[in-house]
This record gives C-alpha cells, sequence and structure tokens, in this order.
C-alpha cells in the first residue's frame, strides 16, 4: 500500500499547464479537500482506507490558478543523473551506481551549478580526481546545462505515463 502511495501524479494548473509532479498521497489529500479534481486514473490500482477504496489519481488539476513562475529545477544530485539521462558523461556506460562530478573540482573554486556538475561512473570520476576532464585526458560527451522547467517534467519518468502523454504535449 506504502509503495502504491508513492505513485507519481501529474498536476496541472486550472488552465490544464503542468505544474509539478508529486505522489498519489498528495494528490489524493489535494483531490478529497476540494483544492483539485481527477482528471485521469490509473487503471485497476486503488488506496484502501477502514472504511472506503479510492482509485488512484493519474492526472489531477487545481481548482485555483496558480501563477506560473520562473520555475526551475531544484539541483540535486538525482536530478543531475536524470538530466544527463543515466549515462556516465565520460564513458557513456549507463549505471545506477552515477555520482555527481565537478567539471572544474571544488578545490578550484568550482561551484555547484548545472553548468558544473554531471554524472559519472565511480571509475571514472576516480580516475580524475582532483583534474580538470583536459588535465585527466577525458572527453565529455555533452556539454552541461540547466535544464528547462517543463521539458524536466516531460522526462521526470523515464518511461512517460501513457496518460500523462495529452497534457505534456507529446501527442
Amino acid at each position: 500500500m506504502v509503495a502504491l502511495l508513492n505513485t507519481n501524479v501529474l498536476v496541472l494548473n486550472s488552465s490544464f499547464q503542468p505544474l509539478h509532479v508529486c505522489h498519489a498521497r498528495r494528490a489524493l489529500v489535494l483531490v478529497l479537500g476540494g483544492k483539485a479534481e481527477v482528471v485521469e486514473y490509473y487503471d485497476k490500482s486503488f488506496a484502501r482506507s477502514v472504511s472506503r477504496r479510492f482509485q488512484l489519481p493519474s492526472v489531477v488539476r487545481l481548482h485555483i490558478y496558480i501563477r506560473p513562475d520562473k520555475r526551475s529545477v531544484v539541483l540535486n544530485r538525482r536530478n543531475i543523473i536524470r538530466r544527463d539521462r543515466f549515462r556516465c558523461q565520460y564513458c557513456g556506460r549507463g549505471s545506477d551506481q552515477l555520482t555527481a562530478d565537478h567539471i572544474i573540482p571544488r578545490s578550484r573554486g568550482g561551484e555547484d551549478s548545472w553548468e558544473n556538475l554531471v554524472a559519472a561512473c565511480t571509475a571514472c570520476n576516480n580516475r580524475k580526481g582532483s583534474r580538470t576532464p583536459e588535465e585527466a585526458g577525458m572527453k565529455m560527451l555533452s556539454r552541461p546545462r540547466r535544464p528547462a522547467f517543463y521539458s524536466f517534467i516531460r522526462f521526470y519518468h523515464p518511461r512517460s505515463h501513457e496518460k500523462w502523454k495529452p497534457y505534456l504535449f507529446l501527442n
């Protein structure tokens, strides 16, 4: 049951604009509290209480309009790895044991930013050490950039949910 409540749900603005992704538990609280309505449900997925059964939402729409600001993606290790598509940016191997590597090492004044952090496997990260990629003789596969908020939501889950596609303009 706990795993079901951690299922991802797409949250839309009242204008059907994608806002963010939350867990089914939060989406159910929004719906039951009258702040949102369910637009799409997951097939055959239910959460149960002592006396009721709730079908899990896949897409919910807020009743009030939230003015979208210049939304940005949070800089953290998980999002860096997602941005780099779960691949080491030095050797190209896919792995579930990736780390975040500073292109310009922190010991040399490198900062924590989207442009200075890339996903790297442990072997490449150790090989590079406290050097720049050029000094270590390593070439990067792509130049790191700050991801755009809406495109990041599109690729939030490697396999986009079919029911999300019309709302993420993927049809």
